[in-house]
């Protein structure tokens, strides 16, 4: 089994670690630009404007405020007015799940390409060793054969530092798109809360009250 897998990484090197580093790479920039340009897109904030208009209890004019815009906080906000007549008790965070998978989409791709990536390189290097310690072992001559195992290990490390260069951008990217998913999902988060807040109040809990029992009357 051992001279199986020997013979293996001799005959393959670590070339195909190289191609497969590299075609992560292009797929990790890709990845980082899409979901750059959907954040831009879907994270700006209408929290100022919707909050004060949520408190002050002018539910038509945020309602007309969040109809055209995009992203997960007017999402929300539409799904929180809508279900505004049944009470506090109605409006709920689900639409907050259900908008978060597509900013979640692609992300972790990145952070896993950020934690393995080096030791993919690391596994390049190990096999470059073995086979530059395989060319040691067949070597004609002493001096030959130290030339062939440095060349050998120089190379191989390259698949190390290859590996590093294609995790950092990806870890950077998946830590600053999470903190602006958080931020975003904070500002949706106030959204629920204002509304609720507002509905809980006696001079607006107590018509919708009476509006409930007169419906279910007739």
């Amino acid at each position: 089994m051992t001279n199986a897998l020997f013979i293996l990484f001799t005959r393959a090197g670590a070339e195909w670690v190289m191609i497969l580093l590299v075609g992560l790479s292009v797929i990790s920039v890709a990845v980082i630009a899409e979901r750059f340009f959907f954040f831009r897109r879907n994270g700006r904030g209408t929290t100022p404007d919707l909050l004060a208009l949520l408190s002050a209890g002018k539910l038509d004019e945020a309602h007309i405020r969040v109809g055209g815009r995009a992203g997960m906080e007017a999402q929300v906000a539409r799904a929180a007015l809508a279900a505004a007549d049944g009470g506090p008790g109605a409006v709920d965070q689900g639409a907050i799940a259900m908008a978060r998978s597509e900013y979640d989409r692609g992300l972790s791709f990145l952070g896993t390409l950020g934690n393995n990536a080096p030791f993919l390189g690391l596994f390049g290097t190990v096999i470059g060793i073995i086979q530059a310690f395989a060319q040691l072992a067949v070597g004609s001559g002493k001096g030959q054969a130290a030339s062939a195992v440095m060349g050998g290990i120089s190379e191989a490390l390259v698949a190390t530092a290859v590996g590093i260069m294609v995790a950092i951008p990806a870890v950077v990217a998946f830590n600053g798109y999470q903190r602006w998913l958080k931020v975003i999902v904070t500002r949706s988060e106030a959204i629920g809360h204002a509304l609720r807040t507002h509905l809980e109040r006696d001079d607006v809990r107590e018509p919708a009250l009476a509006r409930a029992r007169s419906a279910s009357a007739a």
